[in-house]
């Protein structure tokens, strides 16, 4: 497994700012290169708003590592490393999952986090989420978030959450992207309705479904276009 920019331990971080122009920058005007597929970074990106949000409840949290399945383009990538260049934790990791970001993306994605600096608190692992989640388990890696923005097929999303809640600390939080999907959300209804996962209410008035999450977590919120993701806790 190939593992890109792993961090250095006991990393500081200074807020310059140069991840949140970079990520200004890319919603503007997009990245330098995207796939030879009509309108593809408006259509697989996650807007520049719900990054936002998505910045604001990781911060919120606290948060110190985050795990994230899917670059791409690396908007959530962005707005991820911005919170924890705002928290700066004495030992920030943003550990990410794209097996295709070399071959169908060109790296541009893992390029955009360099240029923003992130590449000193984040690594990129070449892998599917399958093989790479279960290594970073054996690791012993405990993280206080997760973004999953990949496969929408149910039987991938399953297994990425089924070994997320065993990477995710109890109480932290894993966000979904497309929930909409009826392949996703099926995934979803699973663990909701097994783990003891719960509905927590979509605090924005601009979007309508509500987010999953543990009753204690009162203070999570779903993210994402359309009212299209969704928050969940680790189990407890």
């Amino acid at each position: 497994m190939e593992l890109l920019g792993e961090p250095e331990v006991g990393v500081q971080i200074a807020a310059f700012g140069i991840e949140r122009v970079v990520r200004r920058r890319l919603a503007q005007d997009g990245p330098p290169w995207t796939r030879d597929r009509e309108a593809d970074f408006e259509t697989v990106t996650v807007p520049e708003r719900d990054c936002d949000q998505l910045r604001d409840l990781l911060i919120s949290e606290g948060a110190q590592t985050v795990v994230e399945v899917g670059l791409a383009y690396a908007s959530s990538a962005l707005a991820i490393g911005e919170a924890l260049v705002t928290v700066n934790p004495p030992r920030p990791r943003h550990v990410i999952i794209d097996p295709f970001q070399e071959r169908d993306w060109s790296n541009a994605g893992w390029g955009l986090l360099r240029a923003a600096g992130l590449d000193s608190i984040a690594s990129l692992m070449l892998a599917p989420s399958s093989i790479a989640l279960p290594q970073l388990i054996a690791e012993g890696l405990a993280a206080d978030a997760a973004f999953v923005d990949s496969s929408h097929r149910f039987h991938e999303v399953f297994v990425d959450l089924y070994f997320l809640r065993k990477i995710v600390r109890p109480g932290g939080l894993i966000v979904i992207d497309d929930a909409w999907a009826p392949s996703v959300l099926t995934a979803v209804h699973y663990y909701e309705r097994n783990l003891g996962w719960t509905v927590v209410p979509d605090p924005r008035p601009w979007r309508a479904r509500g987010c999953l999450g543990h009753g204690q977590l009162a203070s999570a919120a779903g993210i994402g276009p359309a009212a299209d993701q969704t928050t969940l806790p680790a189990q407890r």
